[in-house]
């Protein structure tokens, strides 16, 4: 391997955290927000956003690392893959394994302010984002770990604002399971001929030709969890509004993947931003309009 400027490695490193596709930003960092509107009563404290904002990049960046390391003997087999910096050996698995700890101790060091129960909570919350690529060997649905390991911002950010984790946050928790199981399997059935020839597990691959009603179902329990948690939180007709935007969006998602085209099953993941943008907004929105008290 020709040895790399200093400039050139840090564009690898860029590349192997996906500075460069924020799509994986925004999935973890949606869900996160609604927990901190929901917690603060539409009003969180700026300085814990900001903390959850920063550590969700951090973190999600960590992610991308270990899960390339993790993948690094499987890229190269698959088209999509094959040039990331470890597939392709621009960057060793030791630097690899290096920033990924470094992001995560920064991340760490950013939760410190929080009161206790919040930075307890960042100990399971590294566990399962170090841990979620190594699933994809042996569970029939990795994808549902990842929903929690994208959600655990969700616990956290009411415990920073509350002291206290209540029934709607791992309601919230679980309806990120089921969207991250929707929308992770859309971005799965774009690798499944390659992931059944080198036998990593995945939902497109377990579900089969159930994946599109599995993804339509999953969506739909996101809906009727999430619409439970507003409702039981005294929300009103703007956040309807915004669920029903986001069921709009999901419906759209349908006319993309019902034939399994692979490029649009990847604009439908992609798409996945704008469901949790919807949702946001609706809940911002009824919060500004409905104050609470």
């Amino acid at each position: 391997m020709t040895p790399l400027s200093f400039s050139q490695r840090l564009s690898e490193y860029g590349k192997l955290m996906r500075i460069d596709k924020p799509i994986g930003i925004l999935l973890l960092l949606w869900p996160t927000l609604w927990a901190l509107w929901v917690a603060g009563g539409g009003r969180p404290a700026l300085g814990v956003v900001l903390i959850f904002v920063a550590g969700t990049v951090l973190m999600r960046s960590a992610g991308c690392v270990i899960n390339d390391y993790a993948d690094k003997d499987f890229d190269g087999h698959v088209e999509r893959t094959r040039l990331r910096p470890l597939a392709a050996r621009r960057v060793t698995p030791g630097e690899a394994l290096a920033l990924a700890a470094g992001l995560a101790l920064v991340s760490f060091l950013l939760v410190l302010p929080l009161n206790g129960l919040t930075i307890a909570l960042s100990v399971p919350a590294v566990f399962l984002a170090g841990s979620y690529p190594f699933t994809k060997r042996f569970l029939a649905i990795p994808q549902a770990y990842l929903g929690i390991a994208f959600g655990f911002g969700i616990p956290m950010a009411f415990a920073a604002l509350q002291g206290e984790v209540p029934l709607v946050a791992w309601v919230m928790l679980l309806a990120n399971v089921f969207w991250a199981v929707a929308y992770d399997t859309e971005y799965a059935m774009v690798d499944r001929p390659d992931d059944l020839k080198i036998g990593i597990k995945t939902s497109a691959i377990t579900f089969g030709r159930f994946d599109v009603a599995a993804v339509m179902a999953c969506y739909a329990l996101t809906l009727v969890l999430l619409g439970w948690v507003g409702l039981s939180t005294g929300r009103g007709a703007l956040f309807v509004l915004g669920l029903a935007l986001a069921a709009a969006i999901m419906a759209y998602h349908y006319t993309l993947i019902r034939e399994r085209d692979r490029p649009k099953c990847f604009k439908a993941f992609l798409h996945n931003n704008w469901v949790g943008a919807a949702i946001f907004a609706g809940w911002v929105l009824d919060y500004l309009a409905r104050p609470v008290v």
